[in-house]
């Protein structure tokens, strides 16, 4: 999608949940607590949802359920970009965005044979012992899936709901774990939207709050100023890599790489209340 002559929103699009461009503005900055952090914006991502509890007074509507929107990408991190308890391994600082973020407990008991490596392996950033967080993201623009998180919008719709489904998986050499390919796009129409054939249900009731695009160019300091409605589900889930790869080999959305992470927003004057 050529995106020359799209406003500075559709490009803060292409940045959702992860950073694809240097989008990002000079921002004011205050003293909180003896650390900078940006004034003005709303709600920020990726956090902690197991802490309820937020400051940040931007309040805007909650994005319909997916099922009312179209699915316009999918995608997925190197390690969680949230935290909650069941993904609460710290992995550490990282480096731009890569070795940060944090592991599923599931991650440190895992067979010989789930974490065998895979020979040929499609996805690039990734392998059998891993955790990923995985982005289903939704607009209520009217448009298809596609490359890129331009497919996101048009011309005639440059300010979506959008709404991001989300499931963090430890990554495993093993067929009877999840299969990647049921939770993929592959055409499927569901009431004349554009749906996953699948997201997983059985990991735990979704935390669902407001909150912005993520993505290693923004921090606490730099902040996203788009709006987002996310949904996180709390509990981690085994996934087969060899259908993960097998996906990464070949999807609408072009994708066959683990992004970085956006470093965890704890400042509570950047976070909204979870009801």
């Amino acid at each position: 999608m050529n995106i020359i002559n799209k406003t500075p929103y559709a490009l803060g699009v292409l940045a959702l949940c992860f950073s694809v461009n240097s989008y990002a503005e000079d921002n004011h900055k205050h003293k909180h607590d003896n650390a900078e952090i940006c004034e003005g914006y709303g709600p920020q991502t990726p956090r902690d949802i197991d802490v309820l509890s937020g400051e940040n007074k931007r309040i805007f509507s909650l994005a319909p359920k997916h099922e009312e929107l179209n699915l316009c990408n999918i995608h997925f991190h190197t390690n969680a970009e949230h935290k909650a308890k069941d993904f609460s391994i710290y992995a550490g600082e990282g480096d731009k965005g890569y070795g940060g973020g944090y592991q599923c407990l599931s991650s440190k008991s895992l067979s010989k044979a789930e974490l065998k490596p895979m020979a040929n392996n499609a996805c690039k950033g990734v392998k059998p012992g891993d955790t990923i967080e995985v982005h289903w993201v939704h607009t209520s623009c009217d448009t298809k899936p596609g490359k890129g998180l331009g497919s996101c919008l048009t011309d005639s719709c440059a300010t979506p709901n959008l709404r991001v489904e989300t499931q963090v998986f430890t990554v495993v050499n093993d067929k009877s774990a999840l299969d990647f390919t049921t939770m993929t796009y592959d055409g499927n129409m569901v009431n004349g939207y554009h749906q996953a054939k699948s997201i997983p249900d059985n990991t735990g009731k979704p935390v669902v709050f407001l909150g912005s695009t993520t993505g290693p160019s923004y921090t606490e300091q730099t902040c996203s100023p788009l709006q987002v409605t996310w949904s996180v589900r709390p509990q981690c889930a085994k996934v087969d890599i060899n259908t993960l790869s097998q996906w990464c080999e070949s999807n609408v959305f072009e994708e066959d790489f683990a992004h970085g992470v956006r470093k965890l927003v704890t400042n509570p004057k950047l976070l909204s209340d979870i009801e």
